[in-house]
């Protein structure tokens, strides 16, 4: 093609030596290259990122609940994958929700605890962050250079003010701030900071849903990264009365007692539930809770029709999971996690073994299961390989992605081992400890006294055999490898409360 001559008369400029079907014809190539750049930016997956809160690895019915009832996420898991050995990094939520964004472990983030949890027993709480570090939401950081529009729906507790969603990536925050639960409750008016007040008596998660099918629907030039947080099913246990009175018909029929299986144990070890005992249920019988499950449940199946609506349920990855373990022991104990023992707060499995169902159409094969053990720093290099996007170069990360076992292309993650730093105490009755995993063998440390406990968790998913005293050469071994870990990314051990004495007899 010959060069484009122009002639210029002031500020007009026009070309001399191109035919006007030419210059039609560049057009034409001009626009049809946009349209295919917009094509090439839409056709990349969309991501939806359920993540609930203190719901335990037994609360839906795909993972055996018979009391509670979730049609959607059973229905989900029928379309996806169902993971039966996925673990949150931590038996308590602000440090697994850090470790999801950042890609490491909590310990090596430095947020350990729940933040404003600072209770004492036998031992001081370690110290940590109480807000995520500046730089370390690599996880929507990453779709963002990925050209996403990232929003974020409901519980962060990750920080206040300077610390909230839109200041790590996120270009929507709605209802998500400083708080680890529904201060005020469930019902309107929940005075969220960052989220309005809606009708009177409007349900906390309806009102989160409402927002996120907009956004949806609103949204028509890129793809989109939604981590929806729902608070549910956290305390304060709360639901709408006719779920609630469903489950208490429910109830009658199966000759069940609300508090049936309500079991009283050892007293607390902090100071300011020492008077109190522990509480295990072991019956999952709870109407309220057993709503709140089931509005959570409807609301997710809410998002996913608001993203067939919108026509991108075919280019959607859709993640369901939680954050610790069901509530098993303590405040009112609504849930039990058995087979797996005692539940959040807890290094047992009922603390840190989750639910996850991944839905990845035309990738995962539908209705199919892994038991592949996963942890919540793979899903950073696991999300970024399902979109094409970039590690970060410049931070060391904790997790393997999974992606190979979500294509049914592997039967095992390449890594030695899986490891846990929980070095306080949290309101459920569980002590500071740390944990490694390495195949199928789990070595629990507490830090209390400094004795640990083994279990084959493929042969011993309960934890009822502790095989410490039988193979103390693993023992040795795990512990050393363990050690190791917890200098590498300088994890804070709790020390000896001088106190503690005196504090008890007061």
């Amino acid at each position: 093609m010959r060069p484009v001559q122009l002639k210029h008369e002031g500020l007009k400029t026009y070309p001399t030596s191109i035919k006007l079907g030419t210059m039609r014809q560049l057009f034409i190539v001009f626009l049809l290259s946009i349209a295919l750049a917009a094509r090439a930016a839409s056709e990349k997956p969309n991501v939806v990122f359920f993540l609930a809160d203190d719901l335990g690895w037994t609360d839906l019915g795909c993972y055996g609940s018979s009391f509670y009832e979730t049609p959607n996420l059973d229905r989900l898991a029928k379309e996806g994958m169902r993971f039966t050995q996925a673990y949150a990094a931590c038996p308590v939520c602000s440090p697994t929700r850090a470790s999801l964004l950042s890609g490491q472990y909590p310990a090596r983030v430095g947020i350990t605890d729940y933040i404003g949890g600072a209770a004492k027993g036998k031992l001081l709480p370690a110290e940590y962050l109480h807000r995520l570090p500046a730089g370390d939401a690599r996880l929507p950081a990453m779709f963002h250079d990925q050209g996403y529009v990232t929003w974020h729906v409901g519980k962060w507790h990750l920080g206040g003010k300077g610390s909230y969603p839109t200041d790590h990536s996120f270009d929507v925050n709605v209802g998500g701030c400083e708080w680890g639960s529904p201060k005020h409750g469930y019902f309107s008016p929940w005075d969220n900071p960052v989220l309005p007040n809606g009708k009177p008596g409007e349900f906390l998660t309806d009102k989160l849903t409402d927002e996120t099918v907009k956004l949806i629907h609103e949204n028509k030039d890129k793809p989109f990264f939604l981590e929806y947080w729902s608070y549910a099913p956290h305390v304060p246990i709360q639901a709408p009365a006719e779920l609630v009175n469903k489950y208490k018909e429910k109830l009658k029929r199966l000759g069940l007692d609300p508090k049936a299986g309500l079991v009283e144990g050892e007293n607390f070890p902090t100071i300011n539930k020492k008077k109190q005992h522990i509480v295990r249920r072991t019956v999952q019988s709870d109407p309220t809770y057993a709503a709140l499950i089931e509005n959570l449940d409807t609301n997710i199946g809410r998002v996913l029709k608001a993203i067939e609506e919108a026509g991108q349920a075919d280019n959607t990855i859709v993640i369901f999971s939680s954050d610790n373990g069901g509530l098993a022991t303590a405040e009112g104990s609504p849930t039990s996690n058995l087979p797996l023992s005692d539940g959040k707060g807890w290094m047992y499995e009922g603390g840190i073994r989750e639910p996850l169902i991944v839905k990845w159409p035309g990738v995962v094969k539908a209705d199919s299961i892994s038991d592949v053990p996963v942890i919540t720093p793979d899903f950073l290099p696991t999300l970024t390989e399902a979109v094409g996007g970039k590690l970060p170069t410049n931070a060391t990360l904790d997790g393997v992605s999974f992606v190979p076992v979500l294509k049914g292309a592997a039967d095992h993650l390449d890594r030695d081992a899986m490891y846990w730093h929980y070095p306080h105490y949290g309101n459920q009755g569980g002590t500071p400890g740390a944990a490694i995993r390495i195949g199928d063998w789990k070595l629990i440390q507490f830090f209390e006294d400094n004795h640990a406990e083994l279990y084959n968790i493929k042969s011993d998913p309960s934890e009822k055999h502790d095989l410490a005293k039988e193979q103390p050469d693993r023992v040795h071994s795990m512990q050393t490898k363990l050690i190791d870990w917890q200098q590498q990314v300088g994890a804070k051990i709790p020390q000896r409360n001088p106190d503690y004495e005196s504090e008890m007899k007061k």
